[in-house]
This record gives C-alpha cells, sequence and structure tokens, in this order.
C-alpha cells in the first residue's frame, strides 16, 4: 500500500473521497449483486453487507439494505465512511439492519463481511495503489468454505446519475469477472462505458490490452447487430453480446443480458504484465 492509500497507523486507512452522491445511483450494481450473490447472503448465518465510502450522504447504503432484503430478508448494511462528518450526517437514518461507521479499508466489521461494495471509491487513487486495496479489502471478506465461495467485493465505477457502470467482482482469492452494465436507450455504442471502467483497467484501454481489444469487438459486434435496432436497444445488445461469445469468456446469459449487462471473466480483460 503506498503512501497515498495508508493514513495514520492509528486511524482509517484511505483517503477521503470528493463524497459525490445521488439517489438511486447504484441500483445497477445492487441489482446485480442481489441477482448472482443473494443465495450466498441467504446461506449465511448472519449476513453483512458493507458500503464503503458511500458519501456525503447516505441513500446507497439505505437503498442496498432495501435491495438485498428482497433476496436474503436477515441482511444487515454498515456503511462505512472515512470522513467524520459524513458518518454524523448519517446516524438519522440508522435503522433496523442498518448502522453507520467510521472506517476505511480496514473494514472496522465483525463478523467479516458476506459483501463489500466500493463504488467510485478508487476512481481517485493510482491504478498503482488498487491492487494493495484489493488484497486489503479482500482479506475482510467472509472466507470461502464447503458451502460457499466466500463473501464478494464488488469494485467499479458509474456515471453521476447511474446509466453507466462498470465493476469487478472478487472473492477471498480475488477478482473473479468484470460486468459492464448500461441504460440501454443511452448507448451510442458498447465502447462509451471506457469511460466508466474501474481504475484497474481505465488507463489499459489502448491497442495492445485485453479490454481495448474487448471493447473494440463488442463495438464491431454492435454493429453487425444494427439489423436488430428496428426491434429495439435490448434485442440489439442481446444479439451484440451473443456474437462476442464466440471469442470472450461471457459467464452471463440472456437474463442478464436483458437487463442491458455482460459479465467477462477477469483473466480475459486483465491489464498485460
Amino acid at each position: 500500500m503506498t503512501s497515498r492509500a495508508a493514513t495514520r497507523a492509528t486511524g482509517p486507512v484511505g483517503t477521503v473521497t470528493r463524497g459525490t452522491t445521488n439517489p438511486n445511483r447504484l441500483r445497477r450494481m445492487d441489482r446485480w449483486i442481489a441477482a448472482v450473490h443473494g443465495a450466498e447472503l441467504r446461506r449465511a448465518t448472519d449476513p453483512v453487507a458493507v458500503d464503503l465510502g458511500y458519501g456525503a450522504a447516505p441513500w446507497t447504503a439505505v437503498e442496498l439494505l432495501h435491495r438485498l432484503r428482497t433476496v436474503a430478508s436477515r441482511a444487515r448494511v454498515v456503511g462505512v465512511e472515512i470522513e467524520p462528518a459524513r458518518v454524523a450526517a448519517a446516524l438519522p437514518y440508522q435503522r433496523d439492519g442498518l448502522v453507520f461507521r467510521h472506517g476505511g479499508f480496514e473494514v472496522p466489521v465483525t463478523p467479516r463481511p458476506h459483501l463489500i461494495r466500493a463504488a467510485n471509491v478508487l476512481r481517485q487513487y493510482d491504478e498503482a495503489e488498487v491492487a494493495g486495496v484489493w488484497e486489503r479489502l479482500c482479506a475482510r471478506l467472509a472466507p470461502a468454505d464447503g458451502l460457499s465461495r466466500g463473501g464478494l467485493l464488488v469494485e467499479g465505477t458509474c456515471d453521476e446519475i447511474g446509466r453507466r457502470h462498470v465493476w469487478v467482482a472478487l472473492g477471498p482469492e480475488g477478482p473473479r469477472t468484470v460486468t459492464f452494465a448500461t441504460r440501454l436507450g443511452s448507448l451510442h455504442r458498447p465502447s462509451d462505458l471506457a469511460e466508466r471502467l474501474p481504475k484497474a483497467l481505465i488507463h489499459r484501454n489502448v491497442p495492445g490490452e485485453p479490454v481495448h481489444a474487448f471493447l473494440r469487438d463488442f463495438d464491431r459486434a454492435w454493429a453487425a447487430a444494427a439489423p436488430y435496432a428496428s426491434y429495439g436497444a435490448r434485442q440489439r445488445w442481446m444479439r451484440a453480446v451473443r456474437g462476442l461469445t464466440a471469442d470472450w469468456p461471457v459467464t452471463d446469459g440472456p437474463k442478464r443480458w436483458r437487463q442491458g449487462e455482460v459479465t467477462v471473466a477477469w483473466g480475459a480483460l486483465a491489464p498485460r504484465g
């Protein structure tokens, strides 16, 4: 961990973010989490989720609790913020299943969480710092056992009103997948999502890097699927994603594609070197 990602040895680990937030901004990420990780949360004895770096207002933590409880009725959410004033401002929103704590990447939560969501937190960090932050956060996840793959870290970036997201999902063992999600009506071409790549990938969208090749191929598949536009952007997206599966390890299927999503194995997009 570099000096930028660390504070006093006795204090929270991390750097204060801008704190920009809006209601319903993370709905696409939350919807995906509920769909793919809901079963793990239901199996857990005490399913704890962390909204890490929720920002200047607690909307995203409040919404995360509501969305998780639709799939795991015993889920609890802990909002963690490194800025004490933001924690104080959030305290009136505490309720059954929702609390707020002062902290950072050390994630001062017990038991070890089954979910850590860190949205728009690493965008202001240097790329070289990402691996260390991921390692620290993954070490805080609930471990895998015979019945569970363990906790899930979801780290990524979205625009201000949640139309476009890209996130990486990681387990205790490290990165698993990358998900691209968008409101299809706002999309000109899939590479529009490049501006929302998470910090680990955003500077790798250059020739010779896998993520650049993926977005290039996605744009080509989108162009080839143009005749399906007469049936709507959803049908065009689904056809384009189906075309990608010939050359890229897409890990989800039509049910998720219909939501304006596609998930790809991390190993196929990981930065070279």
